[in-house]
């Protein structure tokens, strides 16, 4: 146990759509005080109707208690998104080890009062529709060029497609990353654990998104697309009468940067 207060952070899953939405506007502000958060993040890559942020719908995540948001490959699915990315102020990250000429940061530092975050947005390579560069290479780039005792935690969002690759990431950065969290799926994974040198893990959060869905989206548009093998383009499931919360609840020592609590805080929710 820390000498000093932890740093409670809470870690939300891909929101998807409106329904996902309304979700973290109904449950985040409850979360916030019966937690005692001091940081909540999510990954808001499908907040814009399952395709990439808007200014709006960011502004509304952040009015309701989110610090700052990651994202992934649908980051750039919306012009407006994009062009969010470019503004000094934005509160979203993109995946650092995209090619450098695309706008927005993939790294951002965080003052929770006298506590400073590293927030770091990765993607992975495996089974993923894009080429980047290696995550693991971007990590140690980003650590080159700044001191880990300036930090009292550093958070990664790791967004890839191969759970492997989530674990050997998270080695890798055993020790010198507090929490690494992948995102991704939209599957909730059970796998919650602290590596030796202090490094919580979780292979996949989930997601926010209604429970009558495939991972979010209109379950008969993809049972279509499996059964007739032809490209049907999909949306965000309509039913927001029942929504699907999940997220992580961690506790960090701010003197070693090691988390020493890490839980499921998943939740239904009655819209």
């Amino acid at each position: 146990m820390p000498v000093s207060a932890p740093l409670r952070l809470l870690y939300v899953g891909d929101v998807v759509g409106r329904a996902g939405r309304r979700a973290v506007q109904k449950l985040l502000p409850e979360l916030r005080q019966t937690l005692r958060l001091d940081a909540v993040f999510m990954n808001a890559e499908n907040i814009a109707h399952g395709n990439g942020i808007t200014t709006d719908t960011i502004n509304e995540m952040l009015a309701c208690g989110v610090d700052f948001c990651t994202s992934g490959n649908h980051i750039w699915d919306n012009k407006e998104g994009v062009d969010y990315l470019q503004r000094s102020d934005a509160k979203v990250l993109r995946p650092i080890n995209f090619p450098s000429i695309n706008p927005g940061r993939g790294v951002t530092e965080i003052e929770i009062g006298s506590k400073r975050i590293l927030l770091i947005n990765l993607i992975g390579q495996v089974f993923m529709p894009q080429q980047v560069s290696s995550p693991f290479v971007a990590f140690d780039d980003i650590l080159a060029k700044r001191h880990l005792e300036n930090y009292q935690a550093v958070i990664i969002d790791f967004h890839a497609e191969a759970t492997s690759e989530k674990q050997a990431l998270a080695w890798y950065c055993d020790g010198r990353a507090s929490l690494l969290v992948g995102t991704h799926t939209h599957v909730p994974t059970a796998d919650l654990r602290t590596l030796p040198k202090g490094t919580g893990l979780v292979c996949d959060i989930g997601c926010v998104a209604p429970a009558v869905s495939v991972i979010g989206a209109d379950k008969e548009k993809v049972l279509k697309r499996f059964l007739t093998q032809t490209p049907v383009a999909l949306s965000p499931a309509d039913s927001e009468t029942e929504v699907l919360f999940y997220s992580i609840y961690a506790e960090i020592d701010p003197q070693t940067r090691r988390t020493f609590k890490l839980e499921r805080v998943d939740r239904v929710v009655q819209l």
